[in-house]
């Protein structure tokens, strides 16, 4: 009975046997070391957060039955799971169907391309292919076959320091003021006149300079002295009328300085005066009829544009009589003047000054004061207290919010940042050096679309936020939009970009010529350059640079596919293992 039993399996042993010879499925097993995998890249890469595998494939002739249907599925494998792809489908020659066909005879070739979400247990993984023939309800599996490895990430050591934009103050250490008041002239006379020295002009330009002389925060700079002559009269006698006037008003000026209340010895030297003198004053003439109500004005600024020569010019206005006699009262004699222009520079409180009243009070700070007092600090909480405290006092100044949430950023403290930026814009909306800080927003909640819009409606805020669209870019894999906004920054991502845009020795370059250039980073981006060269020597010398000042890049760079041709190299295997 045993025997009988024996018997019959071997039979159905036998027959599925010669089945699957009969299907040509076992050839097809049998033969599975013969069919060629190549996979573009090797290792393979992460570009925009996604993984990209290109699979073209070789069946040589006489190996894939005419009959036969194959099912190949590339299989992304790793520690702790695996990520089937997008399965392929290949014909024999004698299947009606949707697949790609092979023939018996010659052979055939095949390509394949598939994307998948890139996760991070991937970083360490293999690409193998499972393939399962199958003729009519007959199937075959053939062996698991790798045919890569995976995968270089480079694009995801790009460094999240995106630049926000403070609110600028305004705040002057030296700040120009001019103070102006003028005198007037008898016709054809010279001589100051008491009356004008004591007119409400004059009064209050000498009482300014009488409280700013005890001011040590003003410093007196020049005097601007400008003295005219009517155009009425013949030229030469008007230029001299103006040089006298000019002349006289300097020595009113110069005797108001040396009253005992008023003493500047800087107002006692030529180099403090600069006199201007104009013999006609035909501008200040125009001007003055523009602004009157002379009947005849029209006319008469007619004739100052028909004719350029001022002795015509007179003359014709003269020709006018009745008006003329108008012109004469009401017009030339406030032509007749002298105009002083005190300059002065007013220093504003010295940097300790504000510190200290930053702390002790800053409402008695200007806004330009307290947003200057928070650059005067290194320390990111007495930032933050000095921008609250000019946010309490000056809410409605948008650069107030606007700089809370720089700190906050500064601060990793994305949602309180968000509410800051949030209410500058409502102060001022559309203004890009908002837009700029609520784009790193967006992109630091993942958003990158949002990001991205936001920051091309800022562009006006300068180039920190062309930088901020690098990161974006390099984050999309768009390598080379990603070097065209970093342009000649030298920075890690401008090197990062250029090395992932396939240009390793601008990489190079770009990091050797940054501040950045000695931190372990930057020695590691260096390393992979090298590799990516085919240099030993230069992946080496920059890795282990890295490595003694971060010792996290040894297991970092013990699992990194960008290393993994060398990963036989003794040098290498000393410095991760």
């Amino acid at each position: 009975m045993k025997n009988q039993s024996l018997q019959t399996l071997g039979l159905a042993v036998i027959t599925a046997v010669a089945l699957t010879s009969c299907t040509g499925l076992g050839k097809l097993v049998k033969n599975a070391d013969k069919i060629t995998y190549k996979v573009t890249p090797d290792p393979m890469e992460m570009h925009g957060d996604s993984i990209t595998v290109n699979i073209s494939g070789t069946y040589p002739a006489k190996v894939f039955p005419k009959k036969a249907t194959v099912t190949t599925t590339p299989i992304i494998k790793y520690n702790g799971g695996e990520k089937a792809l997008k399965p392929l489908v290949l014909i024999g020659e004698k299947v009606e169907g949707t697949g790609m066909k092979i023939s018996n005879s010659k052979g055939g070739n095949f390509s394949y391309t598939d994307k998948v979400a890139y996760t991070p247990e991937m970083k360490v993984a293999t690409l193998e292919i499972k393939a399962s023939g199958a003729v009519k309800k007959k199937t075959k599996e053939l062996p698991n076959k790798k045919v890569a490895d995976g995968t270089i990430i480079t694009p995801l050591l790009v460094k999240a320091d995106d630049k926000a934009i403070i609110g600028k103050d305004d705040f002057k250490k030296v700040i120009p003021h001019s103070e102006t008041a003028q005198i007037f002239f008898v016709i054809n006379q010279s001589q100051v006149r008491g009356t004008e020295m004591n007119s409400a002009e004059m009064k209050a330009l000498k009482a300014y300079i009488t409280s700013s002389i005890t001011n040590p925060n003003i410093m007196f700079k020049n005097m601007n002295i400008s003295a005219y002559a009517s155009p009425d009269g013949e030229l030469t006698l008007n230029a001299n009328l103006a040089e006298n006037r000019a002349k006289e008003t300097r020595k009113a000026m110069e005797a108001a300085f040396k009253d005992k209340k008023m003493k500047v010895e800087a107002a006692q030297k030529d180099e403090f005066y600069n006199i201007v003198t104009t013999a006609e004053d035909w501008d200040g003439f125009k001007k003055a009829m523009e602004a009157s109500s002379i009947a005849d004005k029209d006319l008469i600024l007619r004739v100052l544009t028909m004719y350029p020569d001022g002795e015509t010019r007179e003359k014709e206005i003269k020709n006018l009589s009745k008006t003329y006699t108008e012109v004469a009262d009401k017009i030339l004699p406030k032509l007749r003047r002298s105009v002083m222009t005190l300059n002065v520079d007013v220093n504003s409180r010295t940097d300790e000054q504000i510190t200290k009243l930053a702390m002790s009070a800053p409402d008695s700070l200007s806004v330009e004061e307290i947003l200057y007092a928070a650059t005067l600090t290194q320390d990111i909480n007495t930032k933050l207290d000095i921008y609250k405290k000019a946010e309490t006092k000056y809410g409605s100044d948008w650069r107030t919010s606007n700089n809370v949430g720089m700190v906050y950023l500064m601060q990793n403290k994305l949602n309180d940042a968000e509410a800051e930026f949030k209410k500058a814009d409502g102060l001022s909306a559309n203004n890009p050096v908002i837009k700029n800080n609520l784009g790193i927003v967006a992109r630091w909640k993942g958003d990158r679309k949002a990001a991205m819009d936001m920051y091309k409606s800022a562009s006006a805020a300068g180039p920190d936020v062309a930088y901020n669209m690098g990161i974006i870019e390099i984050q999309n894999g768009n390598y080379a939009a990603a070097v065209a906004d970093f342009g000649s920054n030298n920075s890690f991502n401008a090197a990062l970009a250029k090395l992932l845009n396939g240009n390793t020795d601008g990489a190079m370059s770009t990091i050797d010529n940054s501040t950045e250039k000695d931190a372990a980073l930057s020695f590691y981006l260096k390393a992979i350059a090298g590799a990516r060269q085919g240099k030993a020597d230069v992946m080496n010398n920059n890795l282990k640079a890295a490595i003694q000042k971060d010792a996290s890049f040894k297991q970092m760079a013990k699992d990194d596919a960008e290393f993994i041709k060398f990963r036989d190299n003794a040098d290498f295997k000393a410095m991760v293992n």
